[in-house]
Formats: C-alpha cells, structure tokens, sequence
C-alpha cells in the first residue's frame, strides 16, 4: 500500500466526517475538497478546500510511532500563541483531539501562499544580492524565535529550558534504540553508539534559555511571492519547546551547504543551490546569528555532531516505518545505508575532520 494509495489516503481522513466538523466549526459551504500534500516525512499534511477558504490539515502519521514524536496539538498551542509576534506564522483555525473524526488528534490552520524552497531557487532570487538577502532573512527569523518572550506569549509551561541539552541527547539515544528494535534485526550502526557515548561526554553543562523551533531548516519556511526574499510563515513546530537555541542553531547549519563540501549523506532531504555564488557561507550565518542574539556559538563541534546524531534518529525511525508496514515513503528504505553515512559525518565532526 502506497502513499499515495487510495488506501493509505483512507487511513488518513474520513472525507465525510471531516466535511461534518468544517460544517460545524466554520458554517456551510458549497464546495469541499481535501488531497494529501505528497512533501515531508513526519507529521501528514492534507490541503482542504472548503468554500472559498484554503486550509491546512495537519495530523499524526497513521500506526505506531515513538513516544513524544508528532504531537499536533503541542504544534497547534505554539502557533496559536506565536500569532502577534514577530515570527512569521499561518493564522490558526482549530484544533480537535477527537478521534472519531479523522482517527487521531489534527489542527487546521489557513494556507499560505509563497515558495518552499526545497529543489531549487526561484528565478527571482538568482542574483548575488538577493541570495545574500535570502541567507540573512532565514538566519533573521531563527533569531526572532530565540528572542520571542516566552512567558509573555502563554508558553512559559511549554518545556523546561534548564537541562534541555542533556535531555536532547538522551532522548535521541532512546529514539535510536527504539527504532533498533525492529532494524537491528536487518543492519547494526555501531557508529552512532562512538557518537551517543561522545555526546554525553561533552555535553555543555550551562547554556541559554530559549524559545526553540526543533526542526529550523529551508524547506520548513515559506517566501512570500515579493522579488525580495521575505519568509512569510514558519511551519512545522511539532519539536518546539523551551531550551538550548545554539542547538536550533547546529541543527539549521546541519542543512545548510557550502561549496566546499562533500555528496550529502541523504540527498532525498538536502538542496545544494545554496552552494551558488552570494549564498552566505556557514561561517557568515554563524556570525550574524552571534552578532544579533549576544551569544557565541560555543562547542560548535558539539551541536553540530549532535544534529547529524538527531538526523541519522530520525532516518532509523524512517527506516523502522517502512520495515513494520506503516510507511511506502521511497526514501525509507534508503535509511539502511543512509544512517550509517549519517553516522560517519559525525564521527568526522567529532575528530575535527569536517570543521564549520
């Protein structure tokens, strides 16, 4: 069963009952479509047409997944709560936690209109000024993350900030041995145990307080149609919560390409057009990252190993849906030699073979 099976489509959403909560949460409406946005591989994202309105649907993948992971109504309180800041969010229309409707909790929020940069870029900002531009926009709505008042926006009780950093490397230590449940049995990554081991090792003791995105990276923002790079709304907060913002900061250079370096480990996931000529380097996103928030990027080698470790979670998770049946993502069956590769660019960061 594929997904994009008629199938797997059902498992998704019951049309009807979905169109029978539109009707009561929004009014009547003459028209009502819904289809599966085929992008991303965690969270289902389903676009609905009710009326003249553009929705979002956002909802757990169907079947057994870890602990904590896809918690839709966590992303919908952040969102909501983010709506009269400066970071660039969607409006939010509702949020259900009954499953008789579509089978699990989901949120609507209203469409927005722009580009998701995930293959290439648009013709408008090939030039060197406007790459430049779009380098510093996106490194500039990370720092409005970690500069939103917290307590002040109702999400003072979303996570707890001291500690953060410790627990992220214990907990992506117990998402890696749950998904080994079920690989380990096709392939072993004595890799990552080197890595988890270095991690715990030299994990920072101290660091800032923040409000941090989870998953801060190019295809989880939207430009607005302006010829200026402009992001127009953040999406993608199921990981959002108060803690370390340097790791939000390793784990957007994790994505992010220099011309320097080598084949990414997971092509499926990493767009190269930021090699182009004007596009900022690491370096430069470091810096103006440092210069806006008065904070240093201290145990760089850290955070950035620790991104790369979270990846090569995630890619093991993938590849523990495809092997239990509950996902025909083409990409996941790919993490059988993914992961390891995953694994072999942290341990080059780690010895201080692939510097920033």
């Amino acid at each position: 069963m594929g997904e994009d099976s008629p199938e797997y489509f059902a498992r998704l959403v019951d049309e009807d009952a979905l169109a029978a909560y539109f009707r009561e949460e929004l009014g009547d409406a003459a028209t009502f479509d819904v289809e599966r946005h085929a992008e991303g591989h965690s969270n289902e994202t389903l676009f609905a047409e009710w009326g003249d309105r553009r929705l979002v649907v956002r909802r757990p993948p169907p079947g057994e997944t870890a602990d904590t992971a896809h918690d839709v109504l966590r992303e919908y309180r952040v969102i909501d709560a983010l709506q009269d800041t400066d970071v660039p969010v969607p409006a939010t229309v509702a949020a259900c936690e009954d499953h008789s409707v579509i089978g699990s909790d989901f949120y609507v929020m209203e469409r927005e209109r722009g580009d998701v940069l995930r293959e290439d870029e648009p013709e408008r900002f090939a030039t060197p000024e406007r790459r430049r531009t779009l380098g510093e926009e996106f490194v500039d709505t990370l720092v409005a993350i970690h500069e939103v008042d917290y307590e002040a926006v109702g999400l003072g009780e979303l996570g707890r900030p001291a500690g953060y950093t410790t627990r992220q490397v214990e907990r992506w230590r117990e998402q890696l041995e749950w998904a080994f449940e079920v690989t380990a049995e096709e392939r072993e990554v004595p890799a990552l145990d080197r890595v988890g081991d270095w991690l715990v090792e030299h994990c920072p003791e101290d660091h800032p307080h923040a409000m941090v995105h989870g998953d801060y990276k190019l295809d989880n923002v939207m430009f607005s149609p302006a010829d200026d790079p402009e992001i127009a709304a953040v999406f993608d907060w199921e990981m959002a919560t108060l803690g370390d913002p340097r790791a939000d900061l390793g784990w957007m250079l994790s994505y992010w390409r220099d011309p320097k370096d080598p084949d990414p480990e997971i092509p499926e996931l990493v767009t190269r057009f930021m090699e182009r000529e004007g596009y900022p380097t690491r370096t430069d996103l470091v810096e103006r990252w440092e210069s806006q928030t008065g904070l240093t990027f201290e145990h760089e080698r850290f955070y950035r190993a620790l991104a790369v470790y979270k990846l090569a979670g995630l890619g093991e998770m993938f590849f523990r849906r495809y092997l239990t049946g509950n996902a025909d993502d083409p990409m996941y069956p790919a993490m059988e030699e993914r992961v390891p590769g995953l694994a072999s660019r942290a341990e080059r960061i780690i010895d201080g073979d692939e510097p920033l």
